[in-house]
């Protein structure tokens, strides 16, 4: 068995022409381009069991090689995958399920008859690949860049495969980030944890494609760079897979859940004081403010308008094939896997790093709203919209992490608080101005914000 630690990046033809003379591959290339033609077969039940059980199963040929491979149930964080992977050599293009032993098969497929495992979709391209020497210092990496061209075919349903695969073949995982996100400075790369055999399922049925991810999980034990940590990884991971979600089939709500994703981290970011140094994520928030500027109208004008509507696909592909957008991913991907917050910030930021949730989560929704002085803008509601930043930081933590908090009707302040971040983002018109005092009251009236903000 070996794991399989990669990053995938969707890119344009263009762009895939680009890569293989850029300076940074070019320099560091010892093998020079191989290519190779890849032609697979990928199998599972008519009932699709492997798909619901995260297992990939194929046939491959490779020249005049056959390779039998199945791919379990690992981990993929906003685009850095790891799986676990197992190959057998085949005499022939004919699945071999003798070689499917109880020490590769998943315990959840036990009962499986697999007999009943059929061909069920083809991806077939060309892939070019070189390793890549991407050591600093005496650090050893190696990186194997793949670039693949060619596409997905599910009955009568294709999708192109245009993408960079980088994967991990020694060193640190990092180094996938870091070499990812140099490219990313000049060339569109856009993150992204699909696999091709998730593109064959999604072919079948669009709804496959599973944008949940699995909640984080904190407690009030959990240190406060933990939290983070986790908090930040889902809500990158989520944007991410609604990001390319959205590409595909362009349905409006999942543009709208992309933005709160990134809304959420921008709050997160910002709530952190002294634990995460603002310099330490100063070129993070820049580009995150940069997105948030120019996306935040687009949807506010969406949900009145439906040309906004519209014309909003067009303009995402336009960000998909700029830079900003893979750029940002990849750096809060390598801030998050290196946990930069961390490196250089004075005792008391180190304290509330360690400092357990449980304890420093009441003290900064106390903090923040008593700042948010309910009721002077019960007198000024006009003025609310200079509070949002302040709501959302609220609402990031009471949305992620609400059952560290042992209060009454948690779940209805959050609730709440979300209705009074959406009246203050509306244009002030004197029904706005009414629902904004009428909100403010009923915060102001719940248990929970009365225990919390003493």
């Amino acid at each position: 068995m070996n794991k399989e630690t990669e990053i995938k990046l969707r890119v344009s033809r263009e762009t895939l022409a680009a890569l293989r003379e850029h300076p940074l591959l070019k320099k560091r290339n010892k093998t020079g381009w191989a290519r190779h033609e890849l032609l697979n077969q990928y199998f599972d039940t008519p009932a699709r069991d492997l798909a619901a059980a995260k297992v990939a199963l194929r046939v491959r040929r490779d020249g005049e090689h056959f390779i039998q491979t199945l791919k379990t149930r690992g981990q993929s964080v906003a685009g850095l995958s790891e799986r676990n992977e197992w190959d057998w050599p085949l005499t022939k293009a004919k699945l071999d399920i003798k070689k499917l032993s109880s020490e590769c098969w998943p315990a959840s497929l036990a009962e499986l008859d697999k007999k009943q495992l059929v061909p069920i979709f083809t991806t077939d391209f060309v892939r070019e690949k070189a390793d890549i020497a991407w050591g600093r210092g005496k650090a050893k990496v190696v990186i194997e860049a793949a670039l693949d061209l060619g596409k997905v075919v599910a009955g009568e349903g294709e999708e192109e495969i245009c993408e960079l695969e980088l994967e991990l073949r020694e060193g640190d995982p990092a180094a996938l980030l870091e070499l990812a996100a140099e490219l990313a400075a000049d060339l569109a790369l856009m993150p992204c944890d699909i696999s091709k055999a998730e593109r064959g399922y999604r072919l079948f049925d669009a709804a496959s494609y599973s944008l949940s991810m699995p909640a984080p999980t904190v407690s009030a034990e959990s240190s406060l760079d933990d939290s983070v940590a986790s908090l930040a990884w889902h809500l990158l991971g989520s944007s991410q897979r609604l990001a390319e979600q959205y590409r595909f089939n362009g349905h409006w709500r999942l543009l709208v859940e992309w933005l709160e994703q990134l809304v959420g981290l921008r709050a997160l970011l910002g709530s952190l004081g002294q634990a995460a140094p603002r310099a330490s994520s100063h070129a993070l928030r820049e580009l995150l403010d940069a997105l948030l500027l120019e996306w935040r109208p687009r949807l506010q004008a969406g949900q009145l308008d439906e040309q906004a509507r519209k014309s909003a696909p067009a303009q995402f592909a336009a960000e998909l094939d700029a830079t900003r957008w893979g750029l940002f991913s990849l750096s809060a991907s390598r801030w998050l896997l290196t946990r930069s917050w961390t490196l250089e910030r004075n005792n008391r930021g180190n304290r509330q790093g360690a400092a357990p949730l449980g304890n420093w989560l009441p003290t900064l929704i106390t903090e923040e709203g008593a700042a948010l002085q309910l009721r002077r803008y019960l007198q000024q509601p006009e003025d609310l919209a200079e509070q949002l930043p302040r709501i959302e930081r609220l609402l990031v933590w009471l949305h992620l992490a609400r059952e560290v908090l042992e209060v009454p009707e948690v779940d209805r302040l959050y609730g709440e608080l979300n209705k009074l971040a959406e009246l203050a983002s509306q244009v002030i018109e004197p029904e706005v101005l009414e629902a904004r005092k009428a909100q403010l009251l009923a915060v102001g009236s719940l248990k929970a914000w009365r225990q919390l903000v003493k």
